[in-house]
């Protein structure tokens, strides 16, 4: 029993279920990533080479016949490899601007949380200083110099 309270205090801590929800809108966002690239820019960068298809891209390494008459080929398919760099710097860019967008949005956040701490210093010290006007001032040095010296005259006549 011991092992699966500790199971569900792990799985149920918030940076697992987050990471999880996280894996899942990923594997989404490829999905859609890979359609993007193989469904909207591959046609046209194939429009642009002649309509050659990246699938279709491959060096053949060795081929032979078969007894059926099919063709059994060796080849490297740098096509699919070709697409799948696409892939990955569209996720990539995505992510940036996505981050980009996030840490704009903290940043924003920051910045209206540091006016308010601001604006509550400034608040605190009007009313420090205000305190201290309200308070009756006490003589300095030289008022007190000249009271005496004015006494001691005033003695003397």
């Amino acid at each position: 029993m011991k092992i699966i309270d500790d199971f569900k205090k792990f799985a149920l801590k918030g940076n697992v279920v987050d990471m999880a929800v996280g894996v899942v809108v990923g594997g989404a966002f490829s999905k859609v990533v890979s359609s993007v690239v193989s469904d909207l820019i591959t046609p046209v960068i194939g429009m642009l080479t002649a309509g050659v298809d990246f699938k279709d891209l491959k060096w053949v390494i060795a081929s032979k016949v078969a007894e059926d008459g099919s063709v059994i080929e060796t080849a490297i398919t740098y096509g699919n490899f070709i697409q799948t760099v696409i892939d990955f710097f569209i996720i990539g860019f995505s992510i940036m601007f996505v981050v980009k967008g996030i840490n704009k949005a903290k940043d924003i956040t920051e910045a209206k949380k540091r006016a308010e701490e601001e604006a509550k210093a400034a608040e605190e010290a009007a009313r420090i200083a205000a305190e201290e006007a309200a308070k009756p001032k006490e003589p300095t040095e030289a008022e007190l110099l000249k009271e005496i010296r004015d006494l001691l005259k005033a003695q003397q006549n």
